[in-house]
């Protein structure tokens, strides 16, 4: 019992000493508060800097291998190597894409995005001002309540309403400035991206010609307009984020100490940074979600471009799997797309509800417990109103950090977008310069070709990189040109011929030989790959293939495309002036329908495929060019019409070429 009371009577020295030795260091550290926190700041300053450092080390090396990867790209044939699938990532590349868009959907400093974003950057402002006064607010409502006195809390709730009506005006005009930005956004590109892509035919040899883009119609109509809403939703999920953080950490350190919220930050950024470790390639996969949607659509388009040749080979059980298989794999990515973000939200949400508000609990207690320099709490009052404050400010600041933190899955979303509409520009850049990437699939590499045919298919790689000269002149004259297909077959290694005013040409030959290929080289619709091709402008020659396009619009439409009213007017060309050549085609009797001229149907499937052929050779008479290239644009007409369309023809001083 002796020995057990002299070690009961020693703990009270021992636990004496400790908190004399926390008071001499909290001492110590209070009279050199000023110089550790410089020395902290500093650490910090200094480990920014190093992180930058190394992030831009490693943008300048993935930019390196990038560079390498694009110069090893090009041409494939069949037996080659597939191009590699390049990853999306938030990196150098991804921000010199995302600059490049930005120039075109912000034009310049007096345009209507910029006056939007200035305006969206004002209220943003004013709603973090206000927020931080109903901190203020709520904690004084709370610390009247404490002190029971009714009048200061009434007068609070009045001010409270008052309040109310700015705050949800700032709310209401954010939504509207984001939803007015996204869709500025989409009309800027939207709008660029027609203008380049149906410039000088880019569509034709980007469909046709290329290999690089599959889908152009996803992009411009599906993920322009994503990519624009998310670019309108990461300013303001970004911007305020940052704002809050920065007003209510300054407020937060004035109140509870830098030390604290120092200490609260690291334990933050630590988390911040096993979190982001964590964090799945969310911009791959909405990539290629984004890809295999194009895809799915694009099996429904040829099913219903292709329905009639479908029906009649019965070959519906096979479309059908087609379309399921192409459906089954968009649906295993989006599962396994749904099972990485369950996996991620549930850790998200631990780390940044739960651990994160333990951390803010600690830090909103610090003036309860310690002394904070400048500070003065005299009763339970004005101790409740701090801790209400500090939390109601905390809440708001680990919510905007939370909000960034969130953004950065939003940021990977972007990047996928980003990736696919700038590579849409560049391959249109590259198109109208040129340069063309077709993967070479030549028939003549079958095993049964003769040798002087796999010597042609050898051979194609090498015409298909030379490029021809195409000169402007009265008559139609080629020199030494190749006729290659997009695929690679050499139809033709050197073909010579010409075609002078009034000289009418006939081209006979089996299907594949080349007769089409010559057209579309003749038409401007494929590169000249060699020699020499004299030509008049695009204004004189007239091309008419087998099946006509019929646009959408009038019947006169159909007639004077692809003038508009105002071109036909300017040829003083009316209303009775096409009435006579539709008669010379015999087909009149179209214009005696409801609203004549004015009325509008689906002509491709309103009209037959004769009378379609005959509204494109009528198409032909109203404009009148120099030379007609004909290819087999009589083949569901009368032999007698054919012969009053050829004789018209040449009554007209118009040069056929079929």
């Amino acid at each position: 019992m002796a020995v057990q009371s002299r070690i009961l009577l020693s703990s009270p020295p021992s636990e004496k000493t400790i908190k004399e030795l926390i008071s001499v260091l909290t001492d110590l550290y209070l009279k050199n508060r000023t110089k550790i926190s410089r020395a902290v700041y500093l650490s910090l300053f200094v480990a920014l800097i190093g992180r930058i450092y190394h992030a831009i080390s490693e943008q300048k090396a993935a930019s390196v291998q990038q560079a390498a990867l694009h110069r090893q790209r090009g041409t494939t044939s069949a037996g080659g190597e597939a191009k590699t699938r390049e990853r999306v990532e938030i990196n150098r590349e991804f921000v010199k894409n995302l600059l490049r868009l930005l120039k075109i959907v912000i034009p310049g400093w007096k345009s209507k995005e910029l006056r939007l974003l200035i305006s969206h950057s004002l209220f943003l402002v004013v709603r973090t001002l206000i927020s931080l006064y109903v901190a203020e607010l709520d904690g004084k409502l709370v610390s009247s309540l404490v002190r029971r006195k009714g009048k200061e809390f009434f007068k609070g709730i009045v001010w409270w309403m008052v309040v109310a009506v700015p705050a949800t005006f700032t709310n209401a005009m954010l939504s509207y400035h984001q939803c007015k930005l996204g869709l500025q956004y989409r009309s800027r590109l939207t709008n660029y991206l027609h203008t380049r892509y149906l410039h000088n035919m880019t569509f034709y040899g980007l469909l046709a010609l290329d290999d690089r883009i599959k889908n152009a119609d996803q992009l411009i109509a599906v993920d322009v307009s994503r990519f624009s809403n998310s670019l309108a939703e990461l300013y303001s999920n970004l911007a305020k984020p940052i704002l809050d953080m920065i007003i209510y950490n300054y407020s937060l350190s004035r109140s509870v100490g830098g030390e604290g919220l120092f200490i609260m930050s690291l334990l933050v950024q630590v988390s911040a940074n096993v979190m982001r470790a964590l964090t799945p390639p969310f911009g791959k996969y909405v990539a290629e979600e984004a890809r295999l949607e194009g895809e799915f659509r694009f099996q429904h388009s040829r099913l219903i471009e292709n329905s009639e040749e479908i029906a009649l080979y019965h070959g519906h059980e096979t479309e059908k799997d087609t379309l399921d298989k192409g459906y089954f794999t968009l649906i295993k990515h989006v599962n396994r797309i749904l099972r990485r973000r369950l996996y991620h939200g549930v850790m998200e949400d631990f780390v940044i509800k739960y651990f994160w508000g333990a951390l803010g609990l600690m830090l909103c207690s610090v003036p309860v417990f310690f002394k904070i320099p400048g500070q003065t709490l005299r009763g339970m009052g004005d101790r409740t109103e701090s801790f209400v404050t500090n939390r109601r400010m905390l809440l708001s600041s680990s919510d905007a950090f939370g909000r960034v933190m969130f953004s950065y899955k939003e940021i990977t979303e972007l990047a996928g977008y980003t990736s696919r509409v700038s590579a849409l520009i560049s391959v249109m850049d590259s198109i109208q310069a040129g340069h063309f990437e077709k993967s070479l699939i030549s028939s003549a590499l079958n095993a049964d070709a003769d040798k002087e045919t796999k010597a042609s298919a050898v051979a194609a790689p090498t015409v298909l990189n030379g490029r021809g000269e195409i000169v402007q002149s009265s008559e139609i004259e080629f020199i030494d040109v190749p006729i290659v297909s997009p695929n690679g077959d050499v139809l033709v290694e050197k073909l010579n011929f010409s075609v002078k005013p009034g000289k009418h040409l006939l081209i006979v030959g089996p299907n594949g030989c080349g007769k089409s290929s010559l057209f579309r080289i003749l038409g401007g619709l494929w590169p000249v790959y060699g020699g020499t091709v004299r030509k008049p402008s695009y204004g004189d020659i007239f091309y008419i293939p087998q099946r006509p396009y019929l646009s959408r619009g009038t019947l006169r439409q159909q007639i004077i495309y692809p003038d508009g009213i105002r071109e036909m007017r300017d040829k003083k060309v009316g209303d009775d002036d096409l009435l006579r050549i539709l008669s010379t085609v015999n087909i009149e009797g179209i214009v005696d329908r409801p609203h004549g001229w004015d009325a509008e149907e689906e002509w491709r499937d309103v009209l037959s495929g004769g009378l379609q052929q005959r509204v494109a050779m009528a198409r032909l008479f109203y404009h009148r060019p120099k030379y007609a290239i004909l290819d087999e644009c009589t083949s569901s007409v009368t032999l007698e019409i054919e012969k009053a369309m050829y004789e018209q023809a040449k009554e007209l001083g118009i040069t056929l070429m079929t």
